[in-house]
């Protein structure tokens, strides 16, 4: 569909609400707000095709994970919600969406799963459930940024509670190409969520300049490289780097897009 050009950045922007489809800041979670500059707003779009049928995944711009759909738990009730996933094998079908019409006139769209063609995605909360325009989505497009986004700036570790997590990691070169085995990462445990002092200590483990590196997320195997330009998500989760040479063809090449979330 024209509104999801393969490699470019969306908004989605319910049509009763106002709100923006958001991912949380755990990482895990999705949810809706007001607010439309952040980069969790913001949604690269990976299309795919599957015996034959055309499917859009939506990857968070700020995390690199997957919109996908997960069962509810037993305390959350029946049905199913939306939630971020890594996308590890090239069958995998929990993050695979189709994006119908909503109706004859108007660009809404509804987002129905692509095995479970009787959930979509909708604002949860409405005082009348019933009301099916809740799945209603207006599609924004989101230009590309001229320039990488300046990295917010080092924060302190907070006590008595500090976050950690595995870093696992590995260098391209500057096409882009590195090894996919896990057996290439090396690992360190990282403490806090700061993006600026991760690629200081990448930048000290692989004796390179702090900006002559970028970061970027690898969520799954069959994820799509993602920037790391934001703190890390509130959870303890493992992450995989993928360390590019700043300047390089990989590093300007047109499948790493920053979004401009400001435009």
């Amino acid at each position: 569909m024209e509104l999801f050009p393969d490699g470019t950045h969306v908004r989605l922007r319910s049509r009763v609400h106002g709100t923006y489809l958001h991912a949380d800041g755990d990482g895990a979670g999705v949810s809706t707000s007001p607010q439309r500059a952040p980069l969790s707003a913001a949604w690269g779009v990976h299309r795919v095709a599957r015996d034959g049928a055309a499917y859009v995944l939506l990857r968070s711009a700020a995390y690199g994970r997957y919109l996908a759909l997960r069962a509810r738990s037993a305390t959350q009730g029946r049905g199913r919600r939306p939630v971020l996933r890594t996308y590890d094998a090239p069958d995998q079908d929990d993050v695979l969406w189709v994006v119908v019409r909503a109706g004859d006139e108007g660009d809404d769209v509804l987002l129905r799963h692509g095995r479970d063609g009787t959930s979509f995605v909708g604002v949860t909360g409405d005082n009348d459930s019933h009301d099916t325009r809740r799945t209603h989505w207006v599609v924004e497009a989101i230009p590309p940024r001229r320039r990488p986004p300046v990295l917010p700036a080092p924060v302190p570790l907070s006590r008595p509670m500090v976050l950690w997590r595995t870093i696992a990691y590995v260098r391209a070169d500057d096409d882009g190409n590195f090894d996919p085995h896990p057996l290439a990462r090396r690992r360190f445990i990282f403490y806090g969520r700061s993006v600026f002092q991760l690629t200081g200590v990448l930048s000290i483990l692989l004796r390179e300049r702090f900006f002559g590196i970028k970061l970027c997320l690898r969520a799954g195997s069959q994820g799509r490289l993602t920037p790391l330009v934001v703190d890390l998500p509130a959870n303890e989760e493992a992450m995989d780097i993928v360390v590019l040479t700043a300047g390089s063809p990989a590093a300007q090449g047109q499948e790493l897009v920053y979004p401009d979330v400001d435009a």
